[in-house]
């Protein structure tokens, strides 16, 4: 049966080891050995249940008391050293602020991304959905879908980038209007989506054109769509995009896929500038796609991205867009 001396003994001898340690891994070392389970203390506790019972209340009272002197010791010992640690670390990892700092480039997004978020998030809040599709398109989709006949200038190999095997009938998409052909093939009207993304064609780079480029086109089908809708959305999209007092003018034009179909100008800083092309979808386009042109009609419209964004900011050669010196996307401040 344990003693009261031998006690005593246990404690002085665990809060000697405990005032020796000089940091937390030795301070765990004497813990593990003078209050973990194997040490002296604990086999004092377990060994309560031999002892007689008229002494079991003063024995416990007395391992106890032990256990709590040597905890106390563990809990002060712990506080000093972990001061010790804290100022360690704070000498041996100081930093000097006044050094000159190596700074890094954060990144964004680009110009034209930054744009057709914009625009993504204006057609969003009207009530659109966003779809994509595939670069590398069907000819069908890009061409015969579109009422462009086989005959048709764009068709030709000066315009449009094929894919070899020709006989694969694959083209790198001149437009993104593959991608409202699919929407409508796939989905049933109401349709309200808008068609961002690149397209390609064989242009050569210059101030003013690029053989990539990014587009943004809508597409509306549904019961009673008329022209009135068409100019009362691109009139709110031109104000969004130009600020409140722009101002739009429609001319004729043709497109194969429109009918009747219209070139959009703005006037902004005093000159008219092309926005795009747009008109009501042609009822031969809906019946490829099997939509009831008797029952739905629809406007479709498409623009550059590159030509809204050098209007918008005065930007007057094409190769600060498209070859990515920093210097150019920085004063659009995205954090390069």
């Amino acid at each position: 049966m344990v003693s009261e001396k031998a006690l005593d003994q246990w404690v002085v001898e665990a809060i000697t080891a405990i005032s020796r340690a000089n940091d937390l891994e030795e301070l765990k070392t004497a813990r593990l050995a003078h209050a973990g389970d194997k040490s002296p203390i604990a086999q004092a506790s377990r060994s309560l249940g031999t002892a007689p019972a008229e002494e079991r209340a003063r024995l416990g009272k007395m391992i106890g008391e032990a256990r709590a002197a040597v905890t106390a010791a563990l809990d002060s010992r712990r506080d000093v050293l972990e001061v010790l640690r804290d100022e360690k670390v704070l000498q041996e990892e100081v930093v000097d602020v006044t050094l000159p700092s190596a700074r890094g480039h954060k990144g964004g997004l680009h110009p034209l991304t930054l744009l057709k978020n914009e625009i993504c998030d204006f057609f969003i809040a009207q009530g659109y959905g966003v779809a994509e599709g595939p670069e590398l398109e069907a000819e069908w989709l890009n061409f015969d879908a579109l009422n462009m006949h086989v005959d048709h200038p764009a068709r030709t190999m000066q315009d449009t980038f094929f894919v070899e095997p020709l006989e694969a009938r694959l083209v790198l998409r001149t437009h993104t209007s593959p991608v409202q052909i699919r929407t409508m093939l796939e989905k049933k009207p109401p349709i309200y989506v808008i068609c961002p993304g690149r397209t390609y064609r064989a242009d050569e780079l210059d101030a003013t054109h690029t053989p990539v480029f990014a587009q943004v086109e809508g597409l509306v089908v549904d019961r009673g769509i008329t022209m009135a809708h068409l100019k009362g959305t691109l009139d709110l999209f031109a104000k969004e995009m130009f600020g409140e007092e722009a101002v739009t003018r429609w001319r004729p034009s043709f497109f194969p896929f429109t009918e009747p179909s219209a070139e959009v100008d703005v006037l902004f800083n005093g000159r008219w500038i092309e926005l795009g092309g747009c008109g009501m979808v042609n009822p031969k386009v809906l019946a490829a796609c099997g939509v009831d042109s008797n029952e739905y009609s629809g406007f479709a419209f498409g623009m550059g991205l590159e030509r809204t964004l050098m209007v918008r900011h005065g930007i007057t050669d094409m190769h600060d867009i498209v070859e990515g010196d920093i210097r150019f996307s920085r004063s659009f401040g995205v954090g390069l």
